[in-house]
């Protein structure tokens, strides 16, 4: 994979204020083993191997344990995940990808026994920033670990 465009040397302000907004989403009221779920499943979806690549290390840093993610794409027919995690996965694949409908009340009305009103609204800002994220990374064709000594990643000795 050949890396196209560097993002930050081009837009380094708009770059900025994505690192502000993931920052004030991290501050948030969903806890980081959700917000870690969160972003491997977007980045899943939208195929960011990329961010694929750090949120995995992020997450095996954070302890997330290793068959949890290896489970993550079949989380719905997977009896690791609580909950809680499945509202969450639930609501970040319908986000992700957008039905031409909108969102469903059923899975709206799911996601809502799980989480209250501010953890649906932190949440939703989570799905959108891994989104953001996703999409730059993919169309720039950032090189997956290239970041990896830079953000600390190399301690999660997955290379």
């Amino acid at each position: 994979m050949t890396h196209r465009v560097s993002y930050v040397q081009q837009s380094p302000a708009l770059f900025k204020k994505l690192i502000e907004f993931n920052n004030l989403v991290d501050d948030g009221s969903i806890e980081q083993s959700i917000r870690d779920l969160v972003a491997i499943r977007a980045s899943q979806l939208n195929g960011c191997a990329y961010c694929l690549d750090m949120h995995i290390k992020q997450a095996k840093i954070h302890g997330e344990r290793e068959l949890r993610l290896h489970h993550l794409a079949s989380w719905r027919e997977s009896t690791l995940f609580i909950p809680r995690e499945r509202a969450a996965l639930a609501w970040t694949e319908v986000l992700t990808r957008l039905p031409e409908q909108g969102v469903p009340d059923d899975i709206y009305d799911r996601v809502r026994t799980q989480l209250s009103e501010k953890e649906l609204s932190d949440l939703t800002f989570s799905v959108m920033a891994i989104n953001a994220w996703n999409r730059v990374n993919v169309a720039f064709r950032t090189v997956p670990g290239s970041s990896d000594k830079a953000l600390g990643l190399d301690k999660a000795q997955l290379a």
